[in-house]
């Protein structure tokens, strides 16, 4: 077993913020030392091109993270790495199954990013009951979870009756010095470069959870005596419907969705502002990044994270999930007297990389001085 080894086990399927997450993890934990095995369930998407050449990516060869299991099985006997860090509900059980079959394991640690009873909510009894029963039998068999907000950490304790000190809050590595020098990029975009009116920003995938037809509802009550423009910038299965109702609502030609984009923080920090308006969270990254770049925020004030990166308000309004009027007004306020660039920045000093390698390097029992 390599006392330096630390295997990330994790899928890379989309265009997620927890890929993004993850390779920010990994490189951090190369940067002071150790030995990085991402070792990837799944592996396609736009992600796969930032992993750092000194991560060592390993591919499973699998179609989904359930069927991964034998691979996994394998690597585990073949590497033996000294711990296991396992992202999302379903890498965390089959890690644990995994480990039953290796003799000398690893330390095993699971790593949540999501409100899951939020997720759930509105799902059938019989599906809430089937998830919380194997997070309570699953979660049993690892050696501890991280959390990437104390909202997430209260919902997993709910679930499951793990204690508080199975669980620990790991703020998400967000801030990085590759991310400031991303952001002096120029965008491809003319309404980042002409500004004669405001650039309102939501980035993330277009799909129920990111609520973004409340965007699109409470920008078009924005236009009335705010004109402004709006760009979303991500992908997803919403995005007939969102285009269909920027025709419904007269704002088709003030709404831009360029769809991915390989360096979102060049769009960030440059808009006039951002806006989050999930129904729910974990601890969302756009937020904080718009923060980190000196961008004003408004946010839903949805389970979970939110609240605790804008600090009750005080960073940036809350308002309500799916209350259009309130956000709509939220906009109009903070538009009209932004809060500086030099506190917005402060909200989220500890959402460096730093700071989140060396708690995940405790999480998983690592000695980061050795």
């Amino acid at each position: 077993m390599s006392g330096r080894r630390i295997a990330i086990f994790v899928s890379f399927s989309g265009q997620g913020g927890v890929e993004r997450m993850i390779t920010h993890l990994a490189d951090g934990m190369v940067e002071v030392g150790f030995q990085v095995d991402l070792v990837l369930a799944k592996a396609r998407g736009e992600h796969l091109a930032a992993i750092p050449s000194r991560v060592r990516v390993v591919r499973l060869g699998s179609r989904h993270t359930l069927t991964s299991l034998p691979a996994l099985i394998r690597y585990l006997h073949r590497e033996r790495p000294a711990a296991l860090l396992a992202a999302k509900d379903r890498a965390i059980k089959v890690a644990v199954l995994a480990r039953l079959f290796n003799r000398g394991a690893p330390r095993l640690v699971g790593r949540l990013g999501t409100t899951v009873s939020a997720a759930l909510d509105g799902r059938s009894r019989l599906k809430r009951w089937m998830w919380y029963g194997g997070m309570r039998l699953f979660y049993r068999g690892v050696d501890g979870i991280v959390a990437v907000s104390e909202g997430v950490a209260d919902d997993v304790r709910n679930i499951t009756g793990l204690p508080a000190s199975h669980i620990r809050v790991v703020r998400n590595p967000v801030v990085t010095r590759r991310m400031r020098e991303a952001a002096k990029e120029k965008p491809a975009h003319p309404w980042l470069a002409e500004r004669d009116l405001p650039v309102i920003l939501g980035v993330g995938r277009l799909t129920r959870q990111k609520d973004f037809p409340t965007l699109l509802r409470a920008f078009a009550r924005l236009q009335e005596k705010h004109p402004s423009r709006l760009i979303i910038l991500g992908e997803g299965g919403e995005r007939a419907r969102l285009e269909s109702m920027t025709g419904e609502l007269g704002i088709d030609g003030k709404v831009a969705l360029p769809g991915f984009v390989a360096n979102p923080y060049a769009w960030i920090g440059r808009a006039d502002l951002f806006v989050l308006s999930s129904a729910w969270e974990g601890s969302p990254n756009a937020l904080t990044e718009a923060l980190a770049l000196g961008i004003p925020a408004v946010s839903t004030d949805c389970p979970s994270g939110p609240r605790e990166i804008l600090q009750g308000g005080r960073y940036g309004p809350l308002v309500p999930v799916g209350d259009v009027e309130a956000l709509a007004a939220a906009m109009a306020r903070t538009l009209t007297a932004p809060l500086p660039r030099e506190t917005l920045q402060r909200a989220v000093e500890q959402y460096n990389v730093e700071a989140s390698t060396h708690g995940y390097l405790r999480a998983l029992g690592m000695d980061i001085d050795q």
